[in-house]
């Protein structure tokens, strides 16, 4: 029974140890835009069952005795779910700088011109106008600011106006529009705050902004990182303790074991 406890404990101490990982990841982005906490799932590991009858299943009353014990095995993570409520949103004063208010995910075009997904706004202009993002992606809805562009505005159903040198009149040059998911929770993060879609998360569902459920666009807006301090410092502390627990149980067992090797002398 000690050398099970051994190991059960060892895997307690494993899980916890991944859970403090994920807390970490969670604080280290605190100031992350656009970022979505997450938190990892747990599962119980397979039980051994242990007949309680010497006889293995005998006759009681006429009835048959399946009495058994089970003894678990410890404890492993399973998944990592991510939660996607909204971040509050600041003010930058950027033209530039967008936030979703609601559901919804822009969307950006890798060099192989494969489609992934962000909550992160903070765009910039390359060198031929487009709208791109800080790693240089561009913004899948191929828009291009003309160089003598002198005014731009983009309205909360994502169509983009801009003011053309002196012209008092604003053009249009596009639309910006949102995708979201069945499941956003199942989406694979990438880093760098893009997200791609796959069976978990479903097919993406396009839309234009303000429709069909889909969020609004905040001009001049980032939407901060929707970490909350106080739970993670919680679930550090939870962590912590069950991992001390988990080692306490190491030593219990270690110290069964050796009291039972010098029964002998």
């Amino acid at each position: 029974m000690s050398i099970r406890a051994l190991s059960t404990a060892a895997l307690g101490m494993s899980a916890m140890k991944r859970s403090v990982d994920n807390i970490a990841n969670n604080v280290a982005n605190v100031n992350t835009t656009g970022f979505k906490r997450s938190n990892i799932a747990f599962q119980d590991m397979f039980y051994e069952t242990i007949p309680t009858s010497r006889r293995g299943n005998t006759m009681l009353n006429g009835r048959s005795d399946s009495s058994s014990l089970q003894i678990g095995n410890g404890s492993k993570p399973v998944t990592t779910v991510r939660n996607f409520i909204q971040g509050s949103l600041s003010e930058t004063g950027n033209p530039l700088n967008l936030a979703v208010n609601g559901d919804g995910f822009f969307r950006l075009e890798l060099p192989d011109r494969t489609e992934v997904y962000t909550r992160d706004g903070n765009f910039s202009l390359d060198s031929n106008g487009r709208i791109v993002n800080p790693s240089g992606l561009v913004l899948a809805d191929n828009i291009e600011v003309p160089d003598n562009t002198t005014s731009l505005k983009i309205s909360k159903e994502g169509l983009v106006s801009v003011r053309i040198g002196n012209n008092a009149q604003m053009v249009d040059i596009g639309e910006i529009e949102l995708v979201k998911f069945v499941n956003p929770g199942g989406l694979n993060a990438m880093g760098d705050n893009l997200y791609a879609a796959n069976e978990a998360s479903g097919s993406p569902i396009f839309g234009r902004p303000g429709i069909d459920s889909f969020g609004t666009l905040e001009q001049g807006y980032l939407e901060d990182s929707n970490v909350d301090i106080v739970m993670e410092m919680v679930g550090l502390i939870e962590a912590q303790r069950a991992f001390e627990i988990n080692s306490k149980m190491v030593q219990t067992a270690e110290e069964m074991l050796s009291l039972s090797n010098n029964l002998k002398r």
